[in-house]
């Protein structure tokens, strides 16, 4: 089992890296779309039109991938006074409880998202001309990221394999 874990956090490591880049490219073009707007409307006294509805559109992305991503690598909030009292086994558990915790909220995430997506799906976005459920797709991918990630982490304490979290070292990829 600890073998297959490793190629399994090998994959969701470079899915994870991937989020990472995306999210990345996300912030600098939505950067580069606000300079352009600034610019159009402070210096050439012109509005682009799609540069806002755009830019929110891209923050949900970098926002939500940024966020599955902190949490596949322990950088989500937590309340840690408690875990320097309790014995390491007691720590694991606690562990993995949040991160069920965490899944839960994903699946959240995919469930809400997915119904604000379907009863958007029929309207235009101003500016843009595409479907109002494009602006709820980052909630629905960063919830399946959410959820895969926290699954993997449990799995690894399963299998015997640290996480990255306050407290446990993370694994040589």
């Amino acid at each position: 089992m600890k073998n297959t874990m490793k190629s399994v956090v090998l994959v969701t490591g470079l899915l994870a890296r991937a989020a990472l880049w995306v999210a990345g490219v996300g912030l600098v073009a939505m950067t580069a779309l606000i300079a352009a707007q600034v610019f159009w409307r402070y210096i050439l006294n012109d509005s682009i039109i799609w540069t806002e509805p755009a830019s929110v559109m891209i923050m949900g992305w970098f926002i939500f991938l940024g966020a599955a991503v902190g949490i596949r690598e322990g950088y989500h909030l937590s309340f840690d006074v408690m875990l320097y009292l309790v014995p390491e086994r007691v720590k694991l558990i606690l562990y993995s409880i949040s991160d069920t915790a965490v899944a839960g909220f994903g699946i959240g995430m995919i469930w809400f998202g997915w119904q604000l997506a379907a009863k958007t799906a029929a309207n235009k976005l101003p500016g843009l001309g595409i479907s109002g459920a494009f602006d709820f797709a980052p909630l629905v991918a960063g919830g399946i990221l959410v959820v895969l990630f926290s699954i993997e982490r449990v799995a690894r304490r399963a299998a015997g394999l640290p996480t990255a979290r306050f407290g446990e070292d993370a694994v040589e990829q």
